[in-house]
């Protein structure tokens, strides 16, 4: 017998998403695999990705909290999958999400154990008439007594990324899966339709790796990425976590 879905716990639009993905060595990120998931990989390649965006009319549990609503998020994650009898599910594990709210960090860690912290934020979006032909969008947090900046420019038309591509990869894993304190894992499901993108250009990291996530992480994210994308966003539901039973599939 299934079991009933989990209700939605939050709702909000996410808009102007900007990932650059970098190839990392396997070995970096085997330790923060939860329970009863798998390192998920394209073609052979294990990605990790730095992604900015705007959450827009933020609601819990259908509430708007004042002030709490529209903020900038920044988060590095990388890419997990877990084999279930109805196929595999394809989701993301976070290394640290940043937002600029206390409150919003403290409801994300109690809720989901999820790694946020919350540093002061900006964001800059100068997209072209029409949301074509060029632009620039850039997020940015405050800490150490310095901005960490990622930005990019995109040209050209948004367009559907093709089944079985590496844009495809990055933006279609739609569960997100957290290890708990304990050993455990939850695991919960973000909706959202499929995202228009722009391909990026002049991708630019100007932040101090070290400081904000490890020096394990500095040879790789110091690189160029392997992918630079802007997603314009949607409306996006995610649904209360669960905690996983690791010892058989769901």
């Amino acid at each position: 017998m299934t079991s009933p879905r989990p209700p939605v716990f939050l709702t909000a639009r996410w808009e102007h998403v900007a990932l650059l993905s970098y190839e990392v060595d396997p070995a970096l990120l085997r330790p923060r695999v939860p329970a009863g998931t798998e390192l998920d990989d394209f073609e052979g390649r294990t990605l990790v990705s730095l992604v900015g965006f705007r959450f827009l009319d933020t609601r819990v549990w259908g509430w708007a909290i004042p002030f709490h609503r529209d903020f900038e998020e920044l988060n590095l994650r990388f890419y997990v999958r877990r084999a279930t009898p109805a196929g595999w599910r394809r989701g993301v594990v976070f290394v640290k999400e940043i937002v600029p709210r206390r409150l919003i960090a403290g409801v994300a860690r109690v809720f989901y154990g999820e790694p946020y912290v919350a540093l002061p934020m900006r964001h800059g979006v100068q997209l072209a008439t029409g949301g074509a032909g060029g632009g620039l969008v850039s997020y940015g947090c405050r800490s150490s007594g310095r901005w960490h900046t990622l930005s990019l420019s995109m040209a050209g038309e948004p367009a559907y990324a093709g089944s079985g591509t590496l844009e495809d990869f990055i933006t279609d894993h739609l569960w997100g899966y957290t290890g708990q304190a304990d050993g455990s894992t939850r695991e919960y499901e973000v909706e959202h339709p499929r995202w228009r993108l722009w391909r990026g250009e002049h991708a630019r990291l100007d932040m101090d790796v070290r400081q904000l996530y490890g020096g394990d992480f500095v040879p790789f994210l110091m690189g160029a990425p392997v992918s630079a994308l802007l997603a314009e966003g949607s409306a996006v539901s995610v649904r209360r976590g669960v905690a996983l039973e690791t010892g058989s599939p769901a």
